[in-house]
């Protein structure tokens, strides 16, 4: 079936504002679990937006190394379950083959808490070097990324409760953007849907409005990016991560201002001398 018609529902509510309580209703976003299924085979549940479900798939599928390109998933279908969804995939023969192992050897009694991960050496794996990405961006063009997600976020205008993730071209614009309840979910659509439209991520920016934790760095690198940047903080591990991974970390960017944690070099202007 298709994705489902509406991201929202109306919710009844009182509002205080200045001291004024006024009865009404205003839009919410939905929040459903969805299955990721492959080869029949449930790989996690993640409570997510029910919109863009099909990149949804691609993405996680991708950000996950769960395949090696979109090309890898053979069919994919949106089943309406109880309460929510399963996005069912079916991987070509040698990938499902590849991916049933992995689960075997995944299979244990402990848990780390990440997407289909069992163990410390999952949850840290090693990651693509991004040193060879050729990209170079103005200060100007860090601030125009934000401002843009910011404008193009409709979802989050509409209900104020949502994250965004997207991708931003110099020169271009922003080429592509997705949102969802989750930060993770909403780079997971934003990665399957660039896949589907044939965007290639070293040609510009992934832009988060969320903090940096190690798994949106490895998910960006994954995707093929060289920047990335969030309007929050990144972690320390994060830091240490993109740059062992070659890539370029832009974090608070906020108004103006923002800061170069990896690989300032891709930034042309708005530095110092003294920034490695």
């Amino acid at each position: 079936m298709a994705d489902a018609p509406s991201s929202t529902a109306r919710a009844w509510r009182i509002a205080v504002r200045a001291g004024v309580a006024t009865p009404g209703s205003r839009a919410l976003p939905e929040e459903v679990p969805v299955a990721l299924s492959f080869g029949g085979t449930t790989q996690a549940v993640m409570m997510a937006t029910p919109a863009d479900l099909t990149d949804f798939g691609v993405g996680f599928a991708l950000s996950e190394a769960i395949v090696r390109s979109a090309d890898d998933i053979v069919s994919l279908e949106i089943v309406e379950a109880d309460q929510g969804f399963d996005v069912q995939m079916q991987l070509s023969e040698d990938v499902q083959t590849a991916f049933s192992a992995r689960r075997r050897r995944m299979a244990g009694p402990v848990g780390c808490g990440l997407c289909g991960i069992e163990s410390i050496e999952e949850a840290l794996r090693a990651l693509p070097d991004r040193e060879a990405v050729v990209l170079e961006v103005g200060a100007d063009d860090v601030r125009e990324a934000v401002r843009s997600l910011s404008m193009h976020q409709k979802l989050r205008a509409e209900t104020g409760a949502v994250h965004a993730a997207g991708f931003y071209v110099p020169g271009r614009g922003m080429e592509c953007l997705r949102e969802d309840v989750g930060r993770h979910n909403a780079l997971d659509k934003l990665i399957g849907a660039m896949a589907r439209e044939g965007l290639k991520a070293a040609d510009g920016a992934i832009v988060i409005t969320s903090r940096v934790s190690v798994d949106m760095v490895q998910k960006a690198v994954i995707a093929g990016a060289g920047l990335l940047i969030a309007v929050s903080a990144p972690t320390a591990l994060a830091v240490r991560t993109a740059e062992a991974a070659g890539l370029t970390l832009v974090g608070i960017a906020r108004g103006a201002d923002f800061e170069i944690f990896t690989r300032a070099d891709r930034i042309t202007q708005g530095r110092t001398s003294d920034v490695a």
